[in-house]
């Protein structure tokens, strides 16, 4: 096995100043952004560096783990407090019309193709006016999380809007609403004292309800972000409709080490008085599903894969993802049917071409790509869980069209249990190749950026544990695991992304065929993924 270069730890060494002091940078520079945040030329990246300001330091996330705190309904009453305090109430957000999904695996595919189903019965029939979209996490800018129409808001946009919500928080002191009672200003007081913020992520989607409402969108596609139940997005009393991809074991301290435990939290979307839909689960989970279901008096509907589907070409062309598609043609044809009186369901007839448009032509960025430089041809898909990765190695190795080495890039940062994710991808990738032979090199990186001058400022993260990025430590966690399943395999551990990139193009200089290609999958967190496609692409957003 084969380590970083003495390169790459000084490398390690020289960026730790810039990892490990962000933080206090921060609360030293607190005095400036507030007088930036004053000014009337508030741009993107002083948005951004406020909202970095926001995220919780690693310190205080395992104080909390050690305290076994988790997040609870108090988390949903908080958001509801802020919700007020920046001038709306639940029923407001009636008049986005939201699609909801939660789930394990597929919920971002998920909202991809009904996001993009909408768009073609737009630009058809100019129903509905403007659509949302609102995901996590990001790929290369923090504004790909709030589309409008399928794009990304603006840089001004997002500024405006982020500084417009922040500085209604700011003056927030005393306000719970005009109905409001004493001891409802004493119950916000001690949810959220006055002229507080929330954590980053509950930030943004508090801002994302701001934007969609401002913006006079009409349908909005939430992706929840943890869980469901004691999500940030399910403040939304009256959604259209509710989805739930497939469950697995996944984020396992906050929502449970099994599946009906998870199942749990993800049926908490399900409200009473909107149809819901779901895909075929695993029966411990399909049974927690239906028992809440019967408890939240919701219509649960379990759907199988839509015979409509026969013909259309759906990437990739897989089961799970005909699932997600199924799931999406569900929530997209309820959301169509409020929305336009003249829509009809047939679900024995054709698709209609929107959805077919929707679904073939649907942008996911960081799922599934294809990337081919002279030498390299780059496989890209973010992946976070053992069956998640499986299904990437899969897709990897039918995508493989050509001859050559075969290399990984991977990352999980902060996931100690990701070690026990490798053996599953290792072993897809031998078991399909007739020789037994897997990947020829493995390259584990942290999501640092760039060599040298690490983070993008849409990337920096307080909550992973600076000493571990400096020393390697779950890249070599990483690296000693894929050396005993996989003996013959040359594993590196490196520190930025880019440096990943340059060793895999730099194999492409020695020893190819003259038909042969590199064949290199980036997998892992989103963070990587985004990183990577940022390097490639020369990127500022996507």
């Amino acid at each position: 096995m084969r380590y970083a270069s003495r390169r790459t730890i000084s490398l390690a060494r020289s960026l730790t100043p810039v990892i490990i002091t962000l933080p206090g940078i921060l609360r030293i520079l607190t005095p400036t952004l507030t007088r930036k945040m004053a000014s009337k030329t508030r741009t993107y990246n002083d948005a951004i560096d406020a909202l970095n300001s926001l995220q919780t330091p690693f310190a205080v996330i395992e104080a909390r783990r050690k305290a076994g705190v988790r997040p609870d309904a108090v988390s949903v009453k908080e958001m509801r407090t802020y919700l007020t305090r920046i001038g709306y109430s639940s029923h407001d957000l009636d008049r986005l019309n939201i699609v909801h999904v939660a789930g394990t695996k597929g919920k971002g595919s998920t909202c991809a193709f009904v996001d993009s189903i909408l768009s073609r019965y737009q630009k058809a029939r100019g129903v509905p006016r403007r659509i949302g979209l609102f995901t996590s996490p990001h790929l290369i800018a923090v504004r790909e999380r709030i589309r409008i129409n399928s794009r990304p808001i603006s840089e001004e946009l997002f500024a405006r809007y982020f500084f417009e919500v922040w500085d209604r928080l700011e003056s927030s002191v005393g306000k719970e609403g005009p109905d409001a009672s004493a001891n409802a200003d004493a119950d916000a007081a001690l949810i959220a004292p006055a002229g507080s913020k929330p954590i980053y992520a509950r930030y943004l989607t508090l801002m994302s309800y701001h934007v969609f409402l401002s913006e006079g969108v009409d349908a909005a596609v939430y992706e929840t972000g943890i869980g469901g139940e004691y999500d940030a997005t399910n403040i939304v009393e009256r959604p259209v409709a509710t989805g739930i991809s497939s469950l697995g074991i996944d984020h396992v301290y906050v929502l449970g080490d099994t599946v009906d435990k998870i199942a749990w939290h993800k049926a908490g979307i399900m409200k009473t008085g909107s149809p819901a839909f779901t895909i075929e689960q695993v029966p411990s989970a399909a049974q927690v599903l239906k028992d809440r279901a019967k408890e939240k008096k919701v219509e649960l509907k379990v759907l199988d894969i839509d015979s409509r589907l026969q013909g259309v070409n759906v990437r990739p062309d897989a089961n799970f993802q005909r699932k997600n598609a199924s799931l999406a043609i569900a929530l997209a044809e309820t959301t169509i049917a409020k929305l336009d009186p003249s829509f009809s369901l047939d679900p024995q007839g054709p698709l209609p071409n929107e959805f077919v448009d929707g679904l073939e032509q649907v942008v996911w960025r960081g799922r599934c790509e294809v990337k081919e430089e002279r030498d390299v041809v780059w496989h890209v898909d973010g992946a976070h869980t053992v069956d998640s990765l499986k299904m990437a190695a899969r897709w990897f190795v039918d995508e493989c069209k050509k001859p050559g080495p075969k290399v990984l890039i991977f990352n999980q940062q902060g996931r100690q249990e990701a070690v026990d994710f490798l053996e599953g991808l290792c072993n897809t990738v031998k078991n399909a190749d007739p020789n037994g032979i897997g990947f020829r090199h493995v390259i584990f990186c942290t999501n640092v950026t760039y060599a040298e001058t690490g983070y993008k400022r849409d990337f920096v993260n307080h909550q992973y544990n600076p000493k571990d990025i400096e020393n390697l430590t779950t890249q070599r966690a990483f690296a000693e695991k894929w050396s005993v399943i996989d003996p013959s395999a040359n594993v590196m551990a490196v520190l930025s992304i880019e440096e990943a990139i340059n060793k895999v193009r730099s194999l492409a200089d020695i020893g190819l065929k003259e038909d042969e290609k590199v064949q290199a999958l980036i997998t892992g967190s989103l963070h990587l993924v985004g990183g990577a496609l940022g390097i490639l692409e020369g990127a500022d957003a996507l």
